[in-house]
């Protein structure tokens, strides 16, 4: 039976035991019980696991370096599902202490499975949210990897900052700008377009565009912030006609703007 096949009660119940689990496997240096979970096929369970580890790691100073000791040998492991849940363990100790587990990033972005790295990804974007200086600083020495998936993955991995403070990783981004490849570029468009239709998100990018001296592609990044405003027109602030209005004012390129 899976997570969400339980009931809420159930569901709490569960967490807590693998709480239990992961405090007693820590506890006797049993990393037998702790790899239970983070192999197991169900991504919520694999979840809590990650969640309660990350608590534990907080709560439990004494049990940090076995916390560390335990994702660095399960790195090691040839499941997938146990690196991945490394990396989302990482993710929520790096949102307090990202140095700590920085060597974990540095593995995962050259994982061979694509599921780890994505965990990288999406690690990335919690701790941009809640530590940003430490992870975009980090970020920086990857913008300009000679691997395209690593610069796709760094961009990619530093949008939800940008959602709410914009000008924190556009400095990144502009260093984008000519890429040769487009798989990167598209990934950067896209994340221009995510950044854009927040509270006060769009005079910011759009000002910042001007200042972008490769016209196709911020003409190419003013079309996807159009359609963000119209796919996500129910959380933008304002309407796709407004943001077509304030960037025929504000943006200093000529471009056709459809209506």
């Amino acid at each position: 039976m899976s997570f969400y096949d339980l009931s809420k009660e159930e569901r709490n119940t569960l967490v807590r035991q693998i709480n239990k689990a992961i405090f007693y496997g820590l506890q006797k240096n049993n990393n037998d019980t702790l790899k239970i979970y983070f192999a197991d096929e169900d991504t919520y369970i694999r979840k809590a696991a990650y969640q309660e580890t990350g608590k534990i790691y907080f709560a439990t100073e004494n049990f940090q370096p076995r916390v560390l000791g335990m994702l660095e040998g399960f790195y090691k492991e040839t499941d997938y599902r146990i690196r991945q849940t490394v990396i989302n363990t990482a993710g929520e100790i790096g949102m307090k202490n990202f140095e700590t587990v920085q060597y974990f990033f540095d593995k995962g972005l050259f994982d061979s499975h694509h599921a780890v790295r994505n965990a990288v990804i999406g690690s990335m974007k919690k701790i941009g949210n809640k530590n940003p200086k430490p992870l975009l600083q980090w970020a920086r020495s990857y913008l300009h990897h000679p691997d395209k998936e690593i610069r796709r993955e760094i961009c990619h991995g530093i949008e939800l900052r940008g959602r709410t403070h914009p000008q924190d990783i556009l400095p990144l981004l502009k260093t984008l700008q000519d890429d040769h490849t487009a798989r990167v570029r598209n990934t950067l468009v896209h994340v221009l377009g995510q950044i854009s239709y927040k509270k006060g998100c769009l005079e910011t990018v759009v000002g910042d565009l001007n200042t972008w001296h490769n016209k196709a592609l911020t003409d190419q990044a003013i079309e996807e912030i159009i359609d963000v405003h119209h796919r996500y027109r129910n959380f933008a602030v304002l309407t796709r006609d407004q943001a077509i209005t304030f960037i025929r004012a504000h943006y200093q390129q000529s471009i056709i703007i459809k209506s």
